[in-house]
């Protein structure tokens, strides 16, 4: 299944055609994700003060941050990214079908996407977080997933 339609750039931001849409890449990115049995959750806090924008939470207790770029100048604009190797098992990045894959490391990996869904089309490499920094990530996603879903609720 072709990520593009007929159209030039089909989800570029009205306002600025170079970029594309951040929430359209990080919503298709998190269905991959869920697609492979993880649940995700946009804009999460680290305890390095660091926001991932999405982490997500696997069956056997796996932790994936994924960093959405909507194009090139945000890849090169933002050089923190390394940071957030400490606090997952696995890194990728999502990006668009035409955004230039030779910008990005080859050792993180890499998620194709559009506001629909995706592909990941470059595997992670797992680095293993130590036992207590795993439960310590895992108790916090918990509570912000609780804290977020008890907002939702309290909505008239």
């Amino acid at each position: 299944m072709p990520l593009m339609s007929a159209e030039p750039f089909p989800f570029a931001s009205l306002t600025n055609p170079a970029i594309d849409d951040a929430q359209g890449l990080m919503r298709g990115a998190a269905r991959v994700l869920a697609s492979f049995g993880l649940a995700a959750i946009p804009e999460f806090s680290l305890p390095c003060g660091r926001r991932a924008d999405l982490m997500a939470l696997g069956p056997k207790g796996e932790l994936v941050i994924v960093e959405v770029k909507s194009g090139v100048a945000d890849f090169r604009a933002d050089g923190k990214w390394p940071e957030y190797f400490d606090w997952c098992d696995r890194y990728f990045f999502a990006v668009s079908e035409r955004f230039p894959r030779t910008l990005l490391p080859e050792h993180t990996g890499l998620i194709i996407a559009d506001a629909f869904g995706g592909a990941i089309v470059r595997e992670s490499p797992v680095n293993r977080l130590a036992p207590a920094r795993r439960k310590s990530i895992t108790l916090r996603f918990a509570r912000t997933a609780a804290e977020r879903a008890m907002r939702l609720d309290r909505l008239p």
